[in-house]
């Protein structure tokens, strides 16, 4: 999806099926509805919105501007879109934004929360966030993204595509989450998650590397074994430091492989790894 917040689609400059709304709804009249999108009963859609094509609002859904949906959303009851972030007064700046990709389903009493200083929380196409779950101020949500009930995202947390939550899990603010892990059930993130694994517990640690979510991917018999191998040596312990395991790993031949040494050679701070 390439629309920005505060542009105007297509769909809602040239509508040829016009966008239904409950007799219950309240649209603002500076609001963006697309084509063939449906507004359910006690939907509040408020100023500086733009709303994709083909979007559901089930009912009982508030979106706050600036915000742009893309095409075929699902969003239901009680999920907010666009609230202000949860900062102490005056501590926003100016005012944020909201970014979803396309075919985003959004479930029961989700909050999502606009960007600070101007910034933008995102979500990318194709993710999934379950009832109860918050994606905070300034986060960044990829794409093919799955977040289980009651998962806490805290404000400018980074979450790379294909990653998948287990209830209740939550990551701390500026953590960064790396491709395709998987954060279990109830894992407190605090520090950076390596791509490609799971990490589980309180705090959460690396515990194998993510086969299923590998397989569910398509990954290859090749990468998968170029990643265990790397995985083996970077995370199953040895006595070495981080410079002579990274020493010891010789060529990398996979790009997935590549992605998990680079993630552990220049980390900020990350679970599992040798510390110097």
């Amino acid at each position: 999806m390439t629309i920005e917040p505060g542009a105007r689609t297509e769909a809602a400059s040239s509508p040829r099926r016009p966008p239904s709304l409950h007799g219950t709804a309240v649209v603002d009249p500076r609001a963006q509805l697309g084509e063939g999108t449906v507004v359910g009963p006690y939907c509040v859609v408020g100023p500086d919105v733009v709303v994709g094509r083909d979007t559901v609002l089930v009912s009982h859904v508030v979106l706050s501007g600036p915000a742009v949906l893309g095409e075929r959303c699902i969003l239901h009851p009680f999920s907010i879109v666009g609230g202000p972030a949860q900062v102490r007064a005056g501590g926003a700046g100016t005012q944020g934004s909201v970014l979803l990709g396309d075919d985003v389903v959004v479930r029961e009493g989700v909050t999502i929360h606009r960007g600070t200083d101007g910034r933008t929380t995102t979500v990318g196409s194709s993710t999934l966030l379950m009832a109860q779950s918050h994606v905070g101020h300034d986060a960044r949500v990829g794409s093919s993204v799955v977040v289980a009930n009651g998962v806490q995202l805290a404000g400018h947390a980074e979450v790379e595509d294909h990653v998948t939550f287990g209830g209740l899990s939550g990551v701390a603010q500026h953590v960064r989450v790396g491709e395709s892990a998987f954060v279990a059930a109830g894992a407190m993130c605090e520090v950076d998650v390596p791509p490609f694994v799971i990490v589980q517990g309180d705090r959460a640690r690396v515990r194998a590397l993510n086969k299923v979510g590998l397989a569910r991917r398509g990954f290859s018999d090749e990468d998968v074994r170029e990643l265990e191998r790397v995985y083996r040596r970077l995370f199953v312990r040895s006595g070495l430091t981080r410079r002579e395991v990274l020493e010891a790993l010789g060529e990398v031949a996979s790009p997935y492989a590549k992605k998990l040494v680079d993630a552990v050679r220049t980390p900020r701070q990350m679970s599992g790894i040798p510390k110097k």
